[in-house]
């Protein structure tokens, strides 16, 4: 069994000693809009490993689109018994994909050590998932996620990782004061920077047709006023040159 709560989700093996070495799997649960599971070998991969493994799994491969990645910092708590001695923790990072669905440690804790963990034959594990960046198709639409921040029409979730959140928001705002600009006022640096932060938020799994469709055309624009600067400009210098030669 397993209670969830945000991104943190408990999952209780009851049994735990009397299980061998087949692979238990929790039920599946969402952290960060992401569906997951975890998986764990109580007694070890193999004889020869002496140790609980303990991994997480990205739970729906088979639903995703060809190219999906996940990059999440995840971590494992076995909750000791015991309140004045303490619980054991590890913690990674890891990109998930189609060749590597599986994340984890495949030596938790020694077999013999486990003892110290268990009430009425059952052990507690507290994961916590935060996912940083996924490229692809998130799990949960919009719709059902509570905690979701609006910034000029751009959707971003709360729980985000504060970091990465706070770069796409920065490079999501840069674009709109490049849009906002007059095309007067464009330079070729200005435009350059927007095509190159669209593509890096694109990247990131953002929906963003109607923006490139924008500032191409604002590119187009420039490019069509730059024209007419030029003409203007030609134009000029075959004046001075009758003048010129009109003096002589």
């Amino acid at each position: 069994m397993g209670n969830q709560a945000d991104k943190k989700f408990s999952w209780v093996i009851k049994n735990f000693s009397s299980l061998g070495y087949e692979a238990v799997y929790s039920d599946v649960f969402v952290a960060g809009r992401c569906k997951w599971r975890l998986l764990a070998y109580p007694k070890g991969i193999d004889k020869n490993n002496l140790h609980c493994s303990l991994y997480v799994v990205v739970a729906n491969t088979e639903s995703l689109p060809s190219g999906w990645r996940r990059h999440a910092k995840f971590s494992f708590t076995l909750v000791n018994k015991n309140p004045e001695e303490a619980s054991q923790l590890r913690e990674t990072q890891h990109w998930f994909d189609g060749k590597n669905k599986v994340g984890g440690f495949p030596s938790m804790i020694r077999v013999y050590d486990l003892h110290r963990f268990m009430v009425n034959g059952e052990v507690k594990i507290v994961a916590e998932i935060d996912v940083l960046q996924v490229i692809g198709m998130l799990d949960v639409s919009l719709e059902t996620t509570e905690s979701v921040v609006d910034i000029n029409g751009f959707q971003v979730l709360a729980s985000q990782n504060p970091h990465l959140r706070t770069t796409y928001l920065n490079v999501l705002l840069s674009l709109f004061e490049i849009l906002c600009k007059s095309p007067k006022k464009l330079s070729t640096g200005d435009l350059a920077d927007a095509y190159s932060s669209l593509r890096y938020v694109t990247a990131s799994g953002f929906e963003l047709d109607w923006l490139e469709k924008k500032l191409k055309e604002a590119g187009e624009t420039r490019i069509q006023e730059i024209e007419q600067e030029l003409k203007h400009l030609t134009q000029k210098r075959a004046d001075m040159e009758a003048l010129l030669k009109f003096l002589k």
